[in-house]
């Protein structure tokens, strides 16, 4: 089982070195093939484009294709699964009108006006984030085919062990990492699934960068761009050194640093989700420890929001100090009594801060601080969390900044219920991008 699709292209790449030195084109299948695609471009260092197919979906059972189309006019039907569910001349052709519609909205969109990757007589890296009937990545490899690639590859993480042969007659090699048995779902093999949207594969293209008419990669970073940073650190705050990690995409556009509950670290398995799905769109995280293990012991220390302030602040010039950092947005991100301490650490550092989210915060622990916050706010609630809910819309009206107040239905105040921590991923995503984009 995958943890994600990063790590699933990242594992799908090492199969796929021996095409690192010939001229190669990546090619994501949107929306989830691309997150996979930019490991494997980045692996072989070659440009990253879409492909864009669509399924073409049975009425009233469109999750079972009866075909697909792609770019250029390609169309696959299978017959079979035309005659078996009954569909007629007119249902099919309704079904191919839609998705035809939505094939070119989306590779508008995707590629956001770039002119796409010139594939004549190059190899054309078709990736997805799992193949189950192979109908879409049989009409990508067609669609590469009609745009002049000398070679096709088909490359996923995971798929049945008969998709070989299904994509035989369009790829002229299959890289599967994974072939389980019984295969029932792609997402059965992932422990984070969640759904890939527009604005995660349009951003990911852009941080790809354009090529050049050789095809050969331009660099996505200027020279005031960091380096691509995934590590264990060591913050130094008040003599002491802080565990964290900080993780540094490609062109990122800015970082988030966490203050975490109490009682909890950076190993915190709600925060590392929310820090992966801003990594996922080129934000940079830093999740550190905020007291050392012995302060932890004094159970007052966890809850002195002075002093887990105090300490985000410390962080947060430790970072600016390093010989690598440029000047770039900053934002923080707090749950539960950390969203204290994200606040009052805020009012501190005035306009250095660009935006704050707080997550089943305690905003009310840092009352006195609230009107002297100038970041724009988001405060996340769970639904069903209703006196930290009561508390927030107090401190909502005690703040003077611009500020949100979001509540997710159905959601307890350590958001466990299925999806509701993927929501409040989407908002806090949303939040920062547009915050350091202003």
């Amino acid at each position: 089982m995958f943890r994600d699709r990063i790590e699933a292209g990242r594992q799908l790449a090492e199969h796929l070195l021996h095409l690192k030195d010939q001229d190669v084109v990546v090619l994501g299948l949107p929306r989830g093939g691309v997150p996979v695609a930019h490991q494997v471009a980045l692996a072989l260092d070659a440009p990253l484009d879409v492909i864009v197919v669509r399924k073409l979906g049975v009425p009233y059972q469109p999750e079972l294709a009866m075909g697909a189309i792609g770019e250029e006019g390609v169309r696959i039907i299978d017959p079979h699964i035309v005659s078996m569910a009954g569909v007629s001349a007119e249902e099919l052709a309704e079904v191919e009108r839609a998705e035809r519609a939505e094939l070119d909205r989306r590779a508008r969109l995707f590629r956001g006006g770039r002119p796409r990757e010139p594939l004549q007589g190059r190899v054309a890296v078709i990736v997805d984030d799992g193949i189950a009937t192979g109908s879409t990545a049989r009409a990508a490899a067609q669609v590469a085919r009609e745009l002049g690639a000398a070679r096709v590859v088909v490359a996923t993480p995971v798929a049945p062990r008969e998709v070989r042969a299904r994509l035989g007659r369009d790829a002229d090699e299959v890289i599967v990492v994974e072939t389980p048995e019984p295969f029932y779902a792609i997402g059965q093999f992932y422990l984070d699934f969640s759904q890939t949207a527009d604005e995660e594969v349009s951003a990911i293209l852009e941080r790809a960068g354009p090529t050049s008419a050789a095809g050969s990669v331009s660099s996505p970073m200027s020279a005031d761009d960091p380096p691509p940073i995934d590590q264990e650190v060591s913050v130094a705050v008040g003599g002491a050194g802080l565990g964290g990690h900080l993780t540094v995409p490609d062109g990122s556009m800015g970082t988030v640093l966490f203050a975490h509950g109490s009682g909890s670290s950076r190993h915190s398995p709600r925060n590392r989700h929310v820090a992966e799905a801003l990594n996922r769109v080129g934000l940079g995280t830093l999740l550190f420890d905020l007291l050392t293990p012995a302060e932890e012991s004094d159970r007052t220390n966890v809850f002195d929001i002075g002093l887990l302030a105090r300490r985000l602040v410390e962080g947060t010039g430790w970072l600016t100090r390093l010989e690598t950092w440029p000047s770039q947005p900053i934002g923080y991100f707090g749950a539960s009594t950390g969203a204290a301490a994200a606040l009052w650490a805020a009012s501190e550092l005035g306009g250095d801060i660009s935006a704050v989210v707080s997550r089943g915060g305690r905003p009310d622990l840092a009352m006195q601080h609230l009107a002297e916050v100038r970041s724009p706010t988001l405060l996340i609630v769970g639904g069903l969390d209703t006196v930290v809910l009561d508390l927030n819309r107090a401190a909502q009206a005690a703040m003077k900044c611009e500020n949100r107040l979001d509540v997710v239905p159905g959601a307890s105040h350590l958001f466990e219920e299925p999806g509701t921590l993927d929501r409040v991923a989407s908002l806090a995503r949303d939040w920062f991008v547009t915050h350091f984009r202003t």
